[in-house]
């Protein structure tokens, strides 16, 4: 199980996408999941509260009120979707976003000394307590929030409205940088350095990267 992760705009479902196409061409057993689930009933409150409907800013809804909301979600879909693929011997899941973004926009609202005591609730509350399975390998996409602004610009085409609550407040996503600089060093996670000269990389040069960690990591 690995897990892309990143801010909004780094490039998580593009890496996603090519490193399950990358599995597919290698004859792997691998499929994608993507969260929030939006498709589902269970991603109801995680829409309400990223539609402001508790409150116009993040932080109007605590870290653990938050993090129940996706945790949920995220459980949901393992029951009803995937539990039986991951069972499968020598499969592969590809997950766009995981417990690791609670980790980090949830962890954000919280002050600097109160982060180990969340992380350490967080993961216990997600892989012991609800049963959910603990990702063997975590990649980070570092992208500073000034250049995933622009790439969230041109994807909405300049239309703020249709940014939610997170990717709307550019205050909150300096913060959740911060905690995932911290989270990422702390847990070990594969950091990549998405931007050269204040520009994205090209994909397939960010996606070398990955698999040539994959591969020392003898996940390949």
């Amino acid at each position: 199980m690995i897990v892309i992760e990143g801010l909004d705009g780094s490039g998580k479902n593009t890496q996603t996408e090519l490193l399950i196409n990358f599995f597919l061409k290698n004859k792997k057993n691998a499929r994608k999941i993507s969260f929030p689930d939006y498709s589902s009933n269970s991603s109801a409150l995680v829409k309400m509260y990223l539609n402001s409907e508790f409150g116009k800013n993040p932080n109007d809804v605590n870290a653990y009120a938050a993090t129940s909301f996706y945790s949920v979600d995220r459980y949901a879909s393992f029951k009803k979707d995937w539990e039986q693929f991951y069972k499968i011997k020598d499969s592969v899941i590809v997950c766009d976003r995981y417990t690791t973004s609670n980790a980090i926009y949830q962890m954000s609202k919280l002050d600097k000394v109160e982060w180990d005591e969340y992380l350490t609730w967080l993961f216990d509350y997600e892989y012991n307590k609800l049963g959910l399975p603990k990702p063997d390998m975590v990649i980070y996409l570092s992208v500073p929030v000034e250049v995933s602004q622009k790439l969230m610009e041109k994807r909405y085409n300049g239309d703020e409205s249709k940014k939610d609550m997170h990717e709307s407040d550019v205050e909150f996503l300096k913060k959740c940088i911060k905690s995932a600089e911290y989270i990422s060093e702390r847990q070990g996670w594969f950091k990549i350095n998405c931007v050269e000269n204040g520009k994205m990389r090209d994909i397939h040069s960010i996606q070398n990267e990955i698999i040539s960690y994959l591969q020392k990591g003898c996940i390949l």
